[in-house]
């Protein structure tokens, strides 16, 4: 549930709704000069945050949600919020096939589990080597010139062909070490659709990770490495790329159309096994639209920490699940600014007579 509806004076409201926009339009720093936004500059400048909002929103449209960033002054539960009402209101056509993310056109692949590897590691795009210093520089930047240096100096270097990049849990299964599993056709639980039930399948407990708030599940998973939860994992792999969207061509199964590609997340954890069998690796998995390795990773912990049976939040999963909605999450803490009068009053009422009672006394 997610509070939407406030009632009180019509006139007062929508005032309050006009000072949204005194706000939005930059009126209340009285600069004659301000600067314009536009949306291609927030869905291209500030990419990281466009697929935040896409993965908690669980819409894929970069657009969108820049448009939805803009509206609402860069707050990050009000933009997921319209995408995810937004989405609501869409029909859908088609299923695409099940993603082959092992094809995935990488632009980022690392494992902190082997050093050399198949494929090789692939830094990519990464803030992990960064001095994390401020340049003040950026404030004369022009992005314009930028881009044209960059794809200068991307002309002058011969093009590099990135070899195939099998699964790095795929060696590990040939040598028995991690489960392999057989092809699992049936289809997976829609939880934009149907209730989540508990105990939660894994296509369920999955889906609901992957929109979840960011900073909600790297907090548990946070809490599970600090030891309430079980032994450090290892990330075997994490990639960053692109994968093909294809959708059945007609009625036939064995033929599709090729619609798109999306940029995707995707992280597998090695952890020990549980007691009864020491003899092999756990694997936990996490996988986010766009760059989001945080999340990416913290869900894989949470999906291994989930088959735990534990003392510890991070393995409970009716409090994982039903708190880390970012959209639920947000609406119940934001209802407390509503009016609670009669409530209030009543149990005001009371300390008020217990008082009187023990005077009394």
């Amino acid at each position: 549930m997610a509070y939407v509806a406030v009632s009180g004076g019509k006139e007062a409201i929508e005032e309050s709704i006009k000072l949204l926009d005194y706000y939005r339009s930059g009126a209340n720093k009285h600069i004659e000069t301000s600067k314009h936004i536009d949306i291609e500059a927030i869905e291209n400048n500030l990419s990281l945050l466009v697929d935040r909002v896409m993965s908690e929103a669980g819409l894929y449209s970069r657009n969108y949600a820049a448009l939805a960033l803009k509206q609402c002054e860069g707050s990050m539960e009000e933009a997921v919020f319209l995408l995810r009402v937004y989405r609501s209101t869409l029909t859908r056509n088609y299923y695409t096939t099940v993603l082959d993310t092992e094809s995935m056109r990488v632009t980022r692949r690392i494992s902190a589990a082997f050093k050399d590897i198949i494929g090789g590691q692939i830094l990519g795009a990464t803030y992990d080597y960064t001095h994390r210093l401020i340049n003040f520089d950026i404030d004369k930047e022009n992005t314009a010139e930028l881009r044209q240096k960059i794809l200068n100096d991307l002309s002058a270097q011969a093009p590099v062909e990135i070899a195939p990049c099998p699964r790095v849990s795929g060696e590990l299964k040939k040598e028995g070490l991690v489960d392999s599993f057989e092809q699992n056709d049936q289809l997976p639980h829609d939880v934009t659709v149907n209730m989540l039930e508990f105990p939660a399948d894994r296509s369920a407990r999955l889906q609901t990770l992957s929109r979840a708030d960011t900073g909600f599940i790297s907090g548990l998973a946070y809490s599970a490495l600090r030891g309430f939860g079980q032994v450090h994992p290892t990330v075997g792999e994490l990639r960053c790329g692109y994968v093909e969207l294809c959708v059945p061509y007609l009625s036939d199964e064995n033929e599709s159309i090729y619609i798109g590609e999306i940029m995707l997340t995707e992280v597998e954890c090695f952890n020990t096994a549980d007691d009864k069998d020491q003899l092999k690796l756990a694997v936990g998995y996490g996988a986010v639209f766009g760059r989001n390795e945080t999340k990416a990773i913290a869900m894989a912990v949470l999906d291994r920490e989930l088959d735990q049976s534990g003392p510890y939040p991070a393995q409970n999963e009716e409090f994982v699940l039903m708190h880390g909605d970012s959209l639920e999450m947000n609406g119940f803490i934001s209802h407390l600014k509503l009016p609670h009068y009669v409530t209030f009053q009543a149990k005001l009422d009371s300390v008020r007579k217990t008082r009187r009672r023990a005077g009394g006394e």
